[in-house]
C-alpha cells in the first residue's frame, strides 16, 4: 500500500541506532536529493549544497567533529547540508535554464534577472545567510520525508562544531554548514515523542 504524505509525516522519527552493515548506493542518494531540491527556494536560486559522507575514514573525523555521536559511523551515509550565502551567483544559470526549458519568456527573464541582480548581491551577508538557511531547511525536511517514504530512517543533527567542520572539509567562504542528516536502516526503534497541543500554538486573527 502506498504511504500517504500524512502517514509518512506522522511515522517519521529521528533515529540514532542504525544497522552498520546496510548500504545505500550513490544513485539512490542522488535520486532522493534531486527530489528533495524540488523544495521552494528564494527566487528559485537554490542556495544549498550537499556533501555525502560514505567513506569510513572521513566519517571517523566527522564523528569527532560531531561530539562523538556513534550514528555518524553506523548510518549508511551522512548528508551534510550546506547553505550558499552567495546564491546570487546562480542567477544567470537558473534563469538561462528556465528560458531554455520554455518556462519563461525573454521579457520576463530580463525583468526578473535585473531585479535579482539589484537586490541579492547588495543584501547584508546575514540576510543572505538567513535566506539560505531557511531554504536549505526546506530541502532537508523534504529529504527526510522522501527517505521515510522509501523505507529509510533519518536523523537530523545540529550538534556538531561548524567551525571545525568548515576547516576539516575545506569549505570555501561561500558555503556554511547547517545540519547533518544520518540515513540508513534503523537498528532500534526511535523514541516516541509528544507535541504541545496545537490549540496552544495557534492564534486566529
Amino acid at each position: 500500500m502506498t504511504n500517504t504524505i500524512s502517514t509518512v509525516i506522522r511515522e517519521r522519527r529521528s533515529v540514532r541506532k542504525y544497522d552498520p552493515n546496510y548500504k545505500i548506493n550513490k544513485e539512490e542518494i542522488l535520486e532522493m536529493l534531486e527530489a528533495a531540491t524540488q523544495a521552494p527556494s528564494t527566487s528559485n536560486l537554490q542556495p544549498w549544497e550537499f556533501i555525502v559522507f560514505l567513506d569510513a575514514e572521513e566519517r571517523k573525523d566527522l564523528r569527532a567533529i560531531a561530539y562523538n555521536q556513534e550514528q555518524i559511523e553506523t548510518a549508511s551515509a551522512v548528508i551534510a547540508v550546506l547553505g550558499d550565502k552567495e546564491f546570487h551567483e546562480n542567477i544567470e544559470l537558473v534563469y538561462d535554464s528556465m528560458s531554455e526549458a520554455g518556462y519563461i519568456d525573454d521579457a520576463s527573464k530580463e525583468v526578473i534577472v535585473g531585479n535579482a541582480k539589484k537586490a541579492y548581491p547588495y543584501a547584508p551577508e546575514e540576510a543572505r545567510k538567513n535566506l539560505a538557511t531557511f531554504d536549505s531547511g526546506l530541502a532537508a525536511m523534504q529529504f527526510m520525508l522522501i527517505a521515510k517514504e522509501r523505507g529509510y530512517a533519518t536523523g537530523p543533527m545540529g550538534g556538531f562544531d561548524k567551525v571545525k567542520f568548515a576547516e576539516r572539509f575545506k569549505l570555501s567562504d561561500r558555503f556554511f554548514p547547517i545540519v547533518l542528516i544520518t540515513i540508513g536502516k534503523e537498528n532500534a526503534p526511535a523514541h516516541q515523542t509528544t507535541r504541545i497541543a496545537i490549540e496552544d500554538k495557534v492564534t486566529f486573527i
